[in-house]
């Protein structure tokens, strides 16, 4: 009860953060931009723009041994062509070892309201996947219903439309792409991850079905910007298999979202769900234990405690979340892991020592719904910088 309390006082305080990237404290309007953005946004006529952001981390959980990794580390590329025509591209280190590619389109504007784009886009799904720099968000590691339900760094490859009507004080954003594949070398669908494992990432990816994904956001209110979000369609199979019986699944994903900021205080929270069709007979021909649904929230509050003339910012925060990737299983054959429905909460400080770089430092106290389980807890503390 006193979580269900605190929870709904976050929510109904305004609650529901925005990023912190070039923060204008007034937030008269709350337009915060991503990486992605600001290069678009260049002032430039014509020319190269390079920048670039990096994490590393420090994770104690409780009882066992600490790990400290360079999460990772991204080159940021950018070329204006014209005044209308310009290419954007992230280049992503992961655990030192891993490289991809994780945005890579050319932009082209038609005028100051419409934009046509094409190439490996982030799906606009909730508000860390398209903003997702360290900088941006609190706590060492990115929330959890943004890895196991979103699931971030979701892009995929496509074309569509963006713009912005600044009279209706509204953003859009409306794409055609692939869509998750059904099977992933030896990965499948389900578990706790969720769709996950299905995220193709521009590497030779299997098209057989477009999928529609879509956003709103809304921006006509001080200090808040809410945004709905669609995504539309079924994962991808192979030629060989596709007309067999769960060779792919239906998928159905709507997003609200609200970030709001006023002077010191700021906050954010989200819920995402999602319908999976199909899922007996993904299941049945994979053996594996997909759920019909998905879904997850969260409520976060944070307050500056530095003043406002101060150019550093010490945020200190909570945050709850719920996220179940068995929220519902119609399938007979399966049953229902409630390890899966999992709850946290997670409390710390944000210290922007400059803009564009952060020293974080929180604790989380990691819980499911399985009878007699044990609450973890977890120390994390790390940096991030974003220029």
């Amino acid at each position: 009860m006193k979580k269900l309390i605190l929870t709904i006082s976050i929510i109904a305080s305004g609650a529901l953060n925005a990023q912190t990237i070039s923060q204008d404290t007034t937030a008269t309007k709350n337009q915060q931009q991503n990486a992605a953005q600001n290069i678009l946004n260049g002032t430039a006529s014509k020319g190269i723009t390079v920048g670039g952001y990096a994490q590393v981390d420090y994770n104690q959980p409780e009882g066992a041994n600490g790990t400290m990794d360079v999460h990772r580390l991204v080159m940021l590329l950018g070329y204006k062509f014209s005044d209308k025509v310009q290419f954007v591209t992230e280049i992503e280190y992961e655990h030192v070892k891993e490289v991809y590619i994780e945005q890579a389109f050319l932009n082209y504007s038609l005028n100051d309201n419409v934009n046509i784009r094409g190439g490996l886009m982030l799906v606009p799904m909730g508000i860390v996947n398209e903003y997702h720099e360290p900088t941006t968000f609190n706590g060492v590691e990115r929330p959890n219903v943004d890895k196991s339900i979103v699931p971030t760094t979701w892009r995929e490859i496509g074309v569509g439309v963006t713009g912005r009507f600044n009279e209706a004080s509204l953003g859009y954003q409306a794409y055609i792409f692939n869509g998750f594949t059904s099977v992933n070398g030896n990965k499948f669908l389900g578990g706790s991850n969720g769709l996950r494992n299905g995220r193709q990432k521009g590497a030779e990816s299997t098209i057989n079905t477009p999928n529609l994904s879509a956003k709103l956001d809304y921006y006509g209110i001080s200090g808040l910007r809410l945004g709905l979000s669609g995504y539309f369609g079924r994962t991808q199979a192979a030629d060989d298999i596709q007309d067999v019986d769960g060779a792919d699944v239906g998928v159905s994903m709507f997003g609200l979202d609200a970030r709001y900021i006023n002077k010191r205080f700021s906050a954010r929270g989200q819920y995402i769900h999602a319908l999976i069709t199909d899922a007996d007979d993904y299941n049945a021909l994979y053996d594996t234990n997909l759920g019909s649904e998905l879904k997850g929230w969260y409520a976060e509050a944070a307050y500056n405690l530095l003043p406002l003339d101060k150019e550093q910012k010490l945020d200190a925060f909570v945050r709850y979340e719920m996220y179940d990737t068995h929220a519902a299983t119609n399938d007979a054959n399966i049953t229902r892991n409630l390890s899966y429905n999992r709850n946290e909460w997670t409390a710390g400080l944000s210290y922007h020592v400059a803009p564009g770089a952060v020293v974080k430092a929180d604790y989380q106290l990691l819980d499911n719904a399985v009878d007699g389980n044990d609450t973890k807890g977890q120390l994390n503390i790390g940096f991030g910088v974003w220029f």
